[in-house]
């Protein structure tokens, strides 16, 4: 764990932080990674807003759903050597991916909790610099990087696009989507129901990314 470039005062914390569900029902990372999510959503939101002070709010919303992906996650707790240390009970090889990327974030709560919030931010900064910088340019489809979002988060399923009532003058209507996906909706108005869906799409990655 030194390549975190974090030591724990309470070594605890990051023992919890590496023990699934599977491995102990009671003492678990599960509370840590609650909090974990969130401390790592406000630090690659900040790191974004410094990187890329040129990008509108939808870009750095689909860079940030990237970000902070189980993909990535997992890529970052492999790299760490965290799948060497996770105390885990059976696991289908479907799940492992998402084991390793709930570890990481409850690394981040744990961090969050032993040091502040400034120590994790630091830590995940140094991690998520380069992840962010090998993107060039923003992910340019909102409602690809929303599908691909949940179906790597879900057995597969789709986000659901529900099309209302055009608004707006009858010579110019403004058309409306609402999009749900991972229990959240999320609303988009556009000039063509392609525009809406779109805006619907890249709200929703918003409403995930916090």
């Amino acid at each position: 764990m030194t390549t975190l470039n974090y030591k724990f005062k309470n070594q605890q914390l990051l023992e919890l932080a590496l023990t699934q569900s599977g491995a102990d029902a009671q003492h678990n990372n599960e509370r840590l990674e609650f909090i974990g999510d969130r401390v790592l959503g406000l630090s690659v939101a900040a790191l974004l807003y410094e990187m890329f002070p040129d990008e509108h709010e939808g870009d750095l919303a689909r860079r940030h759903a990237v970000l902070v992906s189980t993909d990535t996650l997992a890529h970052v707790a492999c790299k760490l050597g965290l799948d060497k240390h996770v105390r885990h009970g059976h696991m289908t090889a479907g799940r492992v991916q998402h084991m390793y990327a709930d570890a990481m974030e409850a690394v981040f709560g744990a961090i969050f909790l032993d040091g502040g919030f400034d120590a994790a931010c630091k830590i995940i900064i140094e991690l998520w610099r380069d992840i962010a910088a090998a993107d060039i340019s923003a992910p340019k489809d909102a409602k690809t990087t929303l599908q691909e979002l949940v179906q790597k988060s879900t057995a597969g399923e789709l986000p659901i696009y529900e099309y209302l009532e055009p608004t707006g003058a009858s010579h110019k209507p403004i058309f409306n989507v609402r999009v749900s996906a991972l229990g959240k909706k999320a609303m988009g108005s556009g000039a063509s129901k392609k525009a809406a869906s779109i805006a619907a799409a890249e709200e929703l990655l918003k409403i995930l990314a916090i």
